[in-house]
């Protein structure tokens, strides 16, 4: 049932419509996604090609991972599915043992 790609190892010139076309080359892609960086609006080098069947998705891993495409070698794996837990954690604290952070009050020396 798993038909979605994970693809790393890309070239940060990579457009979407390349990256299809390529994945073509196993069967039918249904849709061929790069991830960007929200800051720079650059690719991040990895991205995601859902395929049509289970069929064509294991015959894209076995044509194109850790072949080169863009002059970068690819790693084409099945696609884990997103879970909560995925999401980074920022810390927004201050520092520890009054060398720093806000501390909400005055500071007596």
């Amino acid at each position: 049932m798993n038909k979605k790609l994970y693809v790393g190892g890309l070239s940060y010139d990579t457009t979407e419509e390349e990256l299809k076309s390529y994945f073509g080359g196993a069967g039918t892609v249904v849709s061929a996604s790069i991830i960007m960086d929200r800051n720079t609006n650059r690719s991040r080098g990895f991205g995601f090609v859902e395929m049509s069947s289970e069929e064509e998705a294991n015959k894209a891993i076995e044509m194109f991972n850790d072949k080169e495409f863009g002059g970068r070698n690819l790693s084409v794996n099945i696609a884990k599915p997103k879970t909560e837990g995925d999401r980074p954690r920022r810390s927004f604290g201050g520092g520890g043992n009054r060398m720093g952070g806000f501390r909400g009050g005055r500071r007596e020396y």
